[in-house]
């Protein structure tokens, strides 16, 4: 509709230079938008993604990288043999996110924007042993000096077997 306007425009105002500038802008809005709205249908399924007839295998994306652009979404998608795949999502804010989200989590193979994805979603990659031989980290609570002090304290109890100050007479 927006296209039949802008050719009507055209015809309508040859004599007017001026109003090709507003007729071609609305042209060129036009051909974007039905380009857009052309783009085949994007399916995510547990195995497979899906662009319009083409079925790609989760296994075979080596690479996801993001675009600039949130809305509509352009991600470079590439595949096993080095070819390269260019999803445009043409959808609202929410919905793109959503889909960007599902293709990082389910490409368990691929690099995610150039990190690793493991390390992408924060998976432990050291093996049990090495866990065993790390010690966890300890966070100083107490300053040295109210250390020393619960340490004189403790050893304190564990001779005399209470901290009063009372005397075993006194009861």
């Amino acid at each position: 509709m927006v296209l039949a306007a802008a050719c009507v425009g055209i015809a309508f105002d040859v004599k007017l230079a001026l109003a090709y500038v507003p007729a071609g802008l609305c042209a060129l809005i036009a051909a974007l938008f039905l380009g857009t709205a052309s783009r085949p249908a994007v399916e995510i399924h547990e195995s497979y993604l899906s662009i319009g007839k083409r079925i790609i295998p989760w296994m075979d994306i080596r690479r996801i990288d993001r675009t600039g652009w949130n809305a509509p979404l352009i991600v470079r998608i590439t595949l096993f043999d080095d070819s390269r795949l260019r999803l445009i999502y043409p959808g609202d804010l929410d919905s793109c996110n959503s889909l960007l989200r599902n293709l990082r989590r389910l490409s368990r193979d691929a690099l995610i924007d150039g990190i690793p994805y493991r390390q992408y979603w924060g998976e432990v990659l050291s093996s049990g042993a090495e866990r065993k031989t790390q010690s966890p980290n300890r966070y100083r609570i107490l300053r040295p000096e109210d250390e020393a002090e619960v340490e004189r304290l403790y050893q304190r109890l564990k001779t005399v077997g209470n901290l009063d100050q009372k005397n075993s007479a006194d009861e």
